[in-house]
Order: C-alpha cells, then structure tokens, then sequence
C-alpha cells in the first residue's frame, strides 16, 4: 500500500510501507515508488547559541546534557585528561575533574563520558592503558557523578561482564532501566547488551548477541523503548557494501532477551542504502527513526506493524551528505539528525523532522568537529527547553543550539 506524504513547498513524495519480518537475517525490503528531493523546511527558526571549549583546550571524549535540568557533562583529552561539567544556558565550565597530566596520559589513558542517566547520574570509563600495549587488554574503571550537579566522582558502576567496553548507550533519562552495548576486550570479543540501574549500581541480564548478525562490522546502532522494556537496534547485514541489503531492524526484551527483526525500507538504484549511521526512537509512539549512508536516506518505521518509509535529505543529497546521528524529542514528536555536510546552507546542518517524514525546519550554520575521529558527532536536547548541543566547530568545542 502507497502513503502520500505533502511535503513544503508542495512538493509530493510518494512512498512505500513495508512489512518484511523474517526469521533470518532479511536480504531486501520494499523500494520505495517515487523520491523527490528538492525541497526545503517548513521553517529556519533555529538558531546557533554559546560555543563551549573545554578548560584544558583537550578533544571532547562524549558528552551528553541532563534534559531535565540545566547541567551537562564531558570527557577530555589533550595535554591532560580530565572530566568536566558545564552549565547548559551559559555554556561555561563549571567544574573539572580527576585530571591527570605525564606519563599515564602518554601511554594512552583516557577518560570516556558514556552518558547521563534518569536522576541525572553521569557516567564516566576511565581507560587505562596497559603498558604492554597489544599484549594485555585495556582496563575500564566506570566513574559515577550521583548527580552530575555534585561535580565530583562519587560512586562507581561494577558490571557483571569482566573486562566489558562501552561502545554505545540507548539515550534515556525517563526511566532507571538502561541499556548499553559493548564487548569484552579479550577472548572472542563476545558483544552484549547491559541492562542496569545505573544510579543503583544494578543490573538485569546480560544479553549475548550473534557476531554474525551483531559483529562490529554491521555498525549496530541502539535506541531503547522504555514503554515495552525493549532495545531497538539497526544493523547493516553486508557492512554497508554498495548493491547489498538494507538495514535490518530489531527489537530484543531486556528481561528475556528474545529478539525480532525485520528488514528495512529498500534504497533505490544499484548502490542501494548502505549502513545505517543513527537510530532514534520514541517510546510514546513506537517510531524509529534511521539514516543510511550510500543513499543519503531518512527511514521512518512504526517498529511493532514492521512498516516503514524513506525519503532522502534535502535538495537531491547524496553520499557525502548522508545524514549522521538521529535524536528524538518525544515531546514534540520530533527527530533530529546531524548533517555533516549541509544541503540547505554551508558547512553542517541539522535537519528537524516530524515522525511522519516531513522536513519541519533546517538549522544551518554549524560546523561538526571530524565525524570519523574516535568519538562521532552526537546531538543531545533538552526537548522541554526545545535548546541542544553538538560537537564542534572545534574538536575541543560544543555547539548549542535552539530549535
């Protein structure tokens, strides 16, 4: 069945649902009938706020805000290491913390922000590199902040995984249930989920994942439903190669870790989608929200029918300014993706759009800190302020944001 979609402008974009739910992992999905790119947002009344750098000029390490309050936390990396708070409307430092200068920083040791949590609980891996580098594993220390607004280490997260690295977690400040997802540094490199209570030092099962459907080379992209205690994930089965399948869709129980997964909207030509680069959710409406690579995609899917749709990015974009990371105001019914390489201004954008696959306004005029460095381009929000921040325009600076 075809849904047509009125886009600004009066611009039509035709579209196709898909509902492709298999038992293995999917080789293909529906392609969509008609793409018509050029159009442009409803609105610009975003704007570009403070820029933060960090006290110790170091390349920001993760960063993530409270979206219920007013703080926020980083994790730098220079001359020195260090963990910093920052207010959010002023955009200055407020604090710094455990900085450590010499040698240990020489060898490699670092400090990672992995997140802020529901109570405003940041965390914090602190890495330290072994002086055998190659021989024996890196060993991960999690700091807590008990709330961040303390500004200080006051607790730290043990996980039941030895030797376990964070590599992503689902945003989500609204319940004490969270998941992250990771591997352990030695062995197999066996790749898990891990549900816990953050604040509480608790945790719930850890979930083993297939390194054939999981492996590091499908870029396994995690969102979290809070309503259905889910994760949602989007992996790309051929590694994102020219002409192979598309994304595929998941949802895994955090209690019982059964999973599902369904193939994901088709890309039209030979080169087809590529890998999927973010994943947004909201949990109030069960719509996710991905981007692909090769084709410059935006995909919209209601998760539980097994249904999605695509259009692209603005104004005919192609590979070069594929659309990265995906957050969602749930508030709003909105997601928000970083566009490194702008279509409707200069330098990088962020295009806003409402679930149902309308560019509702473009906010121009930023400029990404490197998105293939150690730690890619993340956007965080605040959605009652309707204000956020994004790397960059420096590797030492944050951007904030209103939209």
């Amino acid at each position: 069945m075809n849904r047509l979609l009125i886009l600004p402008s009066s611009c039509l974009v035709l579209l196709a649902l898909c509902a492709c739910a298999g038992t293995t992992t999917p080789t293909g999905g529906v392609t969509p009938a008609t793409n018509l790119t050029h159009f442009t947002a409803a609105r610009d009344g975003g704007s570009l706020g403070p820029v933060l750098t960090t006290s110790d000029h170091g390349q920001i390490f993760g960063f993530d805000i409270n979206s219920n309050g007013n703080d926020g936390i980083l994790a730098s990396a220079g001359g020195q290491i260090s963990v910093q708070t920052f207010d959010e409307t002023t955009g200055k430092i407020t604090k710094t913390i455990g900085a450590i200068t010499g040698k240990k920083v020489g060898k490699g040791d670092d400090y990672v922000a992995d997140g802020i949590f529901a109570g405003d609980v940041g965390l914090v891996d602190f890495q330290k590199a072994d002086g055998l580098a190659g021989k024996r594993p890196v060993h991960d220390t999690y700091h807590l902040l008990n709330p961040v607004t303390k500004n200080r280490f006051n607790g730290t997260w043990v996980l039941p995984v030895k030797l376990f690295n964070v590599l992503e977690w689902a945003p989500n400040q609204s319940t004490s249930t969270s998941v992250v997802f990771g591997y352990q540094r030695e062995g197999s490199l066996p790749l898990d989920l891990i549900v816990s209570d953050v604040g509480k030092n608790t945790f719930g099962k850890a979930i083993g994942l297939s390194a054939n459907d999981f492996g590091l080379d499908t870029d396994p992209q995690l969102a979290q439903d809070t309503v259905n205690n889910l994760a949602v994930m989007a992996t790309s089965p051929s590694g994102g190669a020219a002409g192979g399948p598309p994304p595929v869709i998941w949802t895994i129980d955090l209690t019982s870790g059964k999973m599902t997964h369904f193939s994901g909207v088709n890309c039209p030509g030979s080169v087809g989608c590529g890998e999927a680069n973010g994943i947004g959710y909201d949990s109030t409406t069960g719509i996710a929200c991905t981007t692909t690579e090769l084709d410059a995609g935006v995909e919209f899917y209601n998760v539980a029918k097994q249904t999605g749709i695509r259009v692209q990015l603005p104004n005919h974009a192609t590979q070069l300014s594929a659309g990265d990371f995906v957050a969602n105001d749930a508030v709003h019914g909105l997601f928000l993706i970083a566009q490194p390489v702008s279509t409707t201004g200069s330098g990088s954008s962020i295009q806003v759009y409402n679930e149902s696959g309308m560019l509702e306004e473009s906010i121009n005029g930023f400029n990404f800190s490197d998105r293939s460095s150690a730690i890619p381009v993340r956007i965080s929000i605040n959605p009652t302020a309707r204000t956020g921040w994004v790397n960059g325009p420096q590797a030492d600076q944050l951007q904030e944001f209103s939209y």
